[in-house]
């Protein structure tokens, strides 16, 4: 769904939905890729299948990270930790600006598998910076997994958490925040995505959450991690981490889709925050 979005997004002539996704529609079956070429079918993709705001959430998010990305590299840090990764592109699509800087791509096994298996499909080469670590979140020792990889310790990294803390328990979202805290280096930096806890609960507060709620219902993908609102901080001072950066939906909207003249032509799910920390 996500790889669909940012395929979708990549293809919109409006620059405040496009996104720098290229790659993500050499992905889709030929089929799909020729239709999200004509404007009603982005149109109905994007209004009418997926939840209310969300369209424009993974928009924002994308460029989002990808910024985060982007400065990273150019800021040389030596490693890039993608947690959850899914048919992220960044490594490929900014190989050139890579340098000596190490990717690494965290997921599960069946998921990293089918990626792998439509790059080889698509004749998409994989970078040599890019190393692939298949490894379950709920069962499996990261520490171990990403050690075997050649992971460094104490280097200084950037890790990646986009969409995933919220399908995970939450003794596996600590393990994760631990494994951080215990291997960056001096002045790394983690970007995330969280859902608040009170979603959780259903309390019903968003623009957009009955309509996600269901569709994660439908898709058997239940959540079970959130962070109450307004105590990120408090959350980040528990590993080490400081706080840089913090966009709910009303700073994405901002942010990605208010023009010059102060309109407002993208309203973000209201469900999820993005932000930025750096280790202390």
């Amino acid at each position: 769904m996500t790889c669909l979005s940012r395929a979708c997004s990549a293809m919109e002539r409006n620059h405040y939905y496009r996104s720098g996704d290229h790659v993500a529609p050499s992905l889709l079956p030929a089929g799909l890729r020729i239709l999200l070429h004509l404007s009603p079918a982005r149109w109905f993709f994007s209004k009418m299948l997926a939840p209310r705001g969300i369209y424009e959430y993974v928009v924002a998010r994308t460029k989002y990270i990808d910024a985060a990305f982007k400065q990273a590299l150019e800021d040389r840090f030596d490693q890039v930790l993608i947690f959850g990764a899914g048919f992220d592109t960044r490594a490929l699509r900014l190989q050139d600006a890579a340098g000596s800087t190490r990717v690494f791509e965290l997921d599960v096994p069946v998921t990293q598998q089918a990626k792998l298996g439509q790059y080889r499909k698509r004749h998409l080469a994989v970078p040599p910076c890019l190393t692939f670590v298949a490894v379950d979140f709920d069962k499996e020792s990261i520490p171990m997994k990403i050690d075997q990889a050649g992971f460094s310790r104490k280097t200084q990294s950037l890790f990646i958490l986009e969409g995933l803390l919220m399908y995970l328990q939450p003794k596996s979202v600590d393990e994760i925040f631990q494994t951080i805290r215990d291997y960056a280096g001096r002045d790394s930096r983690v970007v995330f995505d969280y859902i608040y806890a009170s979603i959780l609960r259903k309390r019903r507060l968003y623009h957009g959450e009955d309509e996600i709620a269901k569709m994660v219902s439908r898709a058997n993908e239940p959540w079970h991690f959130g962070i109450e609102k307004g105590r990120v901080q408090e959350f980040l001072a528990g590993y080490s981490m400081r706080l840089t950066d913090h966009r709910d939906a009303n700073a994405l909207q901002q942010a990605y889709f208010k023009t010059p003249s102060g309109e407002t032509i993208g309203r973000v799910n209201g469900t999820h925050c993005l932000v930025t920390a750096e280790t202390c």
